[in-house]
């Protein structure tokens, strides 16, 4: 009977084994599922002997395995219970149980210390990944840690004979790009995007924030308000000033600054002020000595004036007690910045010294001050400045990263030899855009020998990762032709967008201008593309929405072209409008219309010297506004349309987005403007020339903005007085101190300033309730 009972059990224990085995393989199946910790390094999972754990919102991970993971080489010290890891030029040590660690000799605090479980010891991931230059990623949902390391690195400068050689190597295309290896990259002023985001704390009313391009990427600027106070740059100062509410306005704090430092721009949020700037320091060059001093004529070497750009930050908590932090000074000159959360992202250009340069091989590198690393400019050396391959301007590119939260934190300081002209900002990733000038050999033409067509162009798209105020280099891609400014480039979905230029206008041959659109993946490589748009004309701006752009191009009329990027692999256009007139900056009203600011043209065939009819012209006219509606794609309208003045009409908006305020919940519009108008105007006949306006107005257009009823214009708030404009003839100064330059919000209350003056003013009715003077 026992026996034929344990036969019958048989199968059941079978069944239930299988049914223990199944749920085994399916938790196995979901990891994370039973609340372990995963680690992937580029995609790979990494094993443990030890499980990684959370310890005070930190993941910490057995040291060994996660060094030798990152390639570094690793010495534990059993006396101090130490470990200190090293990988190229950085060295990291971090103690057991100490909450203090060491990156390049620099303490660090961190959230969790090391520690020690089952023999091993574990260290927090975080840190450790982005101290040797990994990105750090933690997703929540299944608890799993995602190590991203960067590309290979750029080819790095070495020396001074290599910085010779390269040198010597871009000179044929410096020369034809800039006439002369001067090798300074502008600033460019780019267009952008109004956020009316939360406040980083409870302001006392709703205010205006800077119009930017990116959400969650803010952009410096002359003005800013944190929903009671303006902040405003004026001459050598800083002026803080309490604006809200109204009855109390005036300035409680005045910042000064030596001559020597000139502010440009601001950032403000909850805790801090950084106020950006541009001065020189004297640089006293390298004395060769005795046995060189060939020519005492010219030995030796006079000192010379080193441009440079800073970044002040201040702590605001306390208005009455406004205490400096820190200052990061690069040698250079300033290209643009970016802020996102408390991480700021600097970013300047110097040209090579060449008369330096063949007197020295010290001096011809850029310098950087620190003040949470000590007093004095540090030399960068040459080891540690990259290059970029086929760069054409001699400068060097210097970006700056730091985490105004961690003051204690040196800079993250990174070089490279070939500036950028442009940049573009994701809250993750930071693109420079550099042109390259590709040289075309001649090619032979009947009657006519040789004939060298243009040499050609490209942009190389260098891409970079922004964590917590660190840059690490991620890769590299290139697409022909150039950008306009930061608008022609965007990031959607991980894929990086860019809207290029590619020839020369005033061809009519084969090398005559195209537009095109250019789709590249996370790693720059191509997807897609769209070319030969618009022939014979550039691009004067564009838009990146979403699934859409947006282009204008111009030569004789505007075509406003609505391109379908919903595909990657095949953009396409949907549609296109041709009118008069052109925009410099598209803003999005919504999903559906896009507001376009330029401006608006006549064509006129002038009258050649002999009395014979010229060739038809587009001439520029007063400044335009045009609402246009995208709802049917393949047709696009313009729906609404505004001309303010006349020839000679401008506002800084047409070059800076940062000079518009929008706010679609309140149907509100301002600018500043300059408004030029001709009297007892009559047609301009063909044959002739369009005639200047005089001067009639400066300062802010005031507009109610909906789909019903287009453009209302509400009001002109102006600072300037009667006298003013009875003295002012038919110009007027484009540097005046009562020129309105931005308009802001704060509750119900307009604000407008020039830098002089503040004046505010009731937003629904425009009447002026307060005013007070700028130092």
């Amino acid at each position: 009977m026992m026996r034929r009972k344990t036969l019958r059990m048989v199968p059941l224990l079978v069944a239930l084994a299988v049914l223990v085995l199944a749920g085994a393989s399916s938790q196995a199946s979901t990891p994370g599922s039973r609340g372990e910790i995963m680690v992937f390094l580029d995609g790979q999972q990494l094993s443990f002997d030890v499980q990684p754990r959370m310890t005070g919102g930190r993941v910490l991970v057995p040291l060994r395995a996660i060094f030798a993971a990152l390639g570094a080489e690793v010495q534990w010290d059993p006396a101090s219970r130490s470990v200190s890891a090293k990988k190229g030029p950085t060295e990291i040590r971090l103690a057991v149980k100490s909450r203090t660690a060491y990156q390049d000799g620099q303490p660090v605090a961190l959230d969790a210390a090391p520690t020690v479980v089952a023999g091993r010891t574990l260290v927090p991931v975080r840190f450790v990944g982005q101290a040797l230059g990994a990105k750090v990623e933690w997703e929540t949902a299944s608890r799993t840690v995602k190590i991203s390391t960067p590309a290979p690195d750029l080819p790095v400068v070495g020396s001074y004979e290599n910085l010779k050689r390269l040198l010597q190597e871009a000179e044929p295309l410096a020369t034809v790009m800039y006439g002369a290896a001067n090798g300074v990259a502008r600033k460019t002023e780019e267009a952008g995007a109004p956020q009316r985001a939360a406040p980083e704390s409870a302001p006392t009313a709703d205010y205006s924030r800077t119009n930017v391009q990116v959400e969650g990427v803010d952009e410096a600027d002359i003005v800013k308000t944190d929903g009671r106070y303006i902040y405003r740059v004026t001459g050598h100062r800083v002026a803080v000033v309490q604006a809200y509410p109204v009855g109390e306005m005036q300035v409680v704090a005045t910042l000064k600054f030596d001559q020597d430092f000139t502010p440009q721009e601001l950032y403000v949020d909850s805790r801090y002020l950084v106020v950006i700037g541009t001065g020189g320091r004297e640089v006293i060059p390298y004395d060769p000595g005795p046995q060189k001093k060939i020519a005492p004529e010219i030995y030796p070497p006079p000192p010379y004036q080193q441009p440079t750009v800073k970044a002040v930050i201040y702590d605001i908590r306390d208005k009455e007690n406004i205490r400096q932090l820190r200052e990061v000074a690069l040698e250079g000159n300033y290209v643009s910045s970016r802020k996102i959360g408390p991480a700021l992202y600097l970013v300047a250009s110097q040209g090579i010294n060449y008369y330096i340069m063949e007197q020295e091989n010290e001096g011809v590198t850029p310098s950087y001050r620190d003040s949470a690393a000590g007093d004095e400019f540090t030399r960068i050396g040459y080891p540690q400045i990259y290059y970029f391959p086929g760069f054409t301007s001699p400068s060097y590119l210097i970006v700056a990263g730091l985490n105004l939260d961690r003051p204690e934190e040196k800079a993250d300081i990174s070089t490279y030899l070939g500036a950028g002209e442009n940049i573009y900002a994701s809250p993750d990733n930071l693109y420079v855009a550099v042109t390259r000038h590709i040289m075309v050999e001649a090619q032979p033409a009947p009657e006519r020998g040789l004939i060298a067509p243009p040499a050609d162009t490209g942009t190389a798209i260098y891409k970079f990762s922004l964590e917590a105020g660190r840059i690490i280099y991620q890769g590299r891609g290139e697409v022909p032709g150039t950008v306009l400014n930061q608008f022609s480039m965007d990031e959607y979905q991980g894929r990086f967008r860019v809207a290029t230029t590619r020839g020369e206008v005033w061809r009519s041959d084969e090398h005559t201008s195209k537009n095109n659109i250019y789709i590249l993946d996370k790693n720059l490589k191509l997807v897609g593309k769209l070319e030969g748009i618009a022939p014979g004309e550039r691009i004067y701006s564009a838009r990146f929405m979403g699934e859409r752009a947006y282009l204008v191009t111009f030569q004789k009329v505007d075509p406003f072209f609505v391109i379908d990027l919903a595909d990657p692999q095949n953009p396409k256009i949907l549609g296109a409008l041709k009118i008069p007139g052109y925009s410099d900056y598209l803003h999005p009203f919504d999903k559906n219309h896009i507001i376009g600011f330029g401006k608006e043209t006549i064509e006129l065939a002038p009258e050649g010297p002999r009395g014979e009819t010229g060739e038809t012209m587009a001439f520029y006219q007063g400044l335009k506004m045009a609402v246009f509606d995208v709802s049917d794609v393949e047709h696009p309208v313009e729906m609404f349309k505004e001309v303010i003045g006349d020839r000679g009409t401008d506002s800084e908006l047409l070059h800076n987005h940062k000079a518009l305020l929008f706010d679609r919940g309140r149907n509100l519009l301002a600018f500043p403007v300059t408004v030029m108008e001709i009297k007892d105007k009559a047609p301009v006949e063909q044959g002739g020339f369009p005639t200047y306006g005089e001067f009639t107005f400066q300062g802010a257009y005031v507009y109610n903005l909906d789909l019903e009823h287009g453009f209302t214009l509400k009001g002109r708030i102006t600072h300037l007085d009667k006298e003013d404009y009875a003295r002012a003839g038919n110009a007027w100064y484009d540097d005046s101190d009562k020129n309105v330059e931005r308009a802001v919000y704060i509750g119900d209350v307009l604000y407008t300033l020039s830098p002089s003056m503040i004046k505010a003013h009731r937003l629904d009715t425009l009447e002026e309730i307060g005013s007070t003077t700028l130092p």
